[in-house]
């Protein structure tokens, strides 16, 4: 690719992870994004088509970078349990290295009146089934091999998602209650925790 072209494009997703995590796509206008990114406005047209094209391509970005740090943790060998502590530590990763992607995926705004924002939105729910998917089915493995109790996989799976999504959320306080860095890693520990205790099975008396 061009060099000039490669920096447009770098410069157009950029503006567009910045603003649109903190407003929805009905309420940019091209202008703004062009002016975030130093570009003219017909770049954004001759990148992506549209406004909403840009939106879409941010979105695939998020939706990349988060299945690049999850495939690390399921991929690795070991236990379910091994398998699942490992999912915590990558999706912290993942909200360490790319914060703006996090809240896309984890705490998406509202799609608005237009099709293109609900199509979206839908292709960001089906993301994060696709990753829940994959927690599940960690779950029912350690289920059916005897290394977990017999939990429900599905709902167990959404417990642990919602509690990592709130967990890391902490780091946005403005208050005394913001955690930092480590602060997440010893929370997410914590959580790791008692998660082994709630699923590990429980010894025959």
């Amino acid at each position: 690719m061009d060099p000039r072209k490669a920096r447009t494009l770098a410069a157009l997703l950029s503006a567009g992870e910045e603003i649109f995590r903190k407003r929805s796509v009905d309420d940019v206008t091209v202008e703004e994004i062009a002016a975030r990114a130093g570009v003219a406005v017909g770049s954004i047209y001759n990148a992506f088509g549209s406004k909403a094209g840009l939106h879409a391509a941010v979105v695939e970005r998020a939706i990349e970078g988060n299945r690049d740090h999850m495939d690390h943790a399921y991929q690795r060998e070991g236990s379910a349990l091994d398998r699942i502590y490992a999912a915590a530590d990558a999706y912290l990763s993942f909200y360490l290295s790319y914060p703006d992607y996090f809240r896309m995926l984890a705490f998406p705004q509202a799609p608005g009146h237009y099709a293109a924002g609900k199509e979206l939105a839908a292709r960001l729910a089906r993301a994060v089934h696709e990753q829940n998917a994959r927690l599940v089915a960690t779950l029912r493995e350690g289920v059916e091999a005897g290394e977990l109790r017999a939990v429900d996989p599905q709902e167990t799976a959404t417990v642990l998602w919602a509690t990592w999504n709130g967990i890391m959320s902490l780091h946005w306080r403005p208050d005394d209650l913001r955690q930092d860095e480590a602060g997440l890693r010893r929370l997410l520990a914590a959580a790791s925790d008692v998660l082994a205790t709630g699923l590990l099975p429980r010894p025959r008396s």
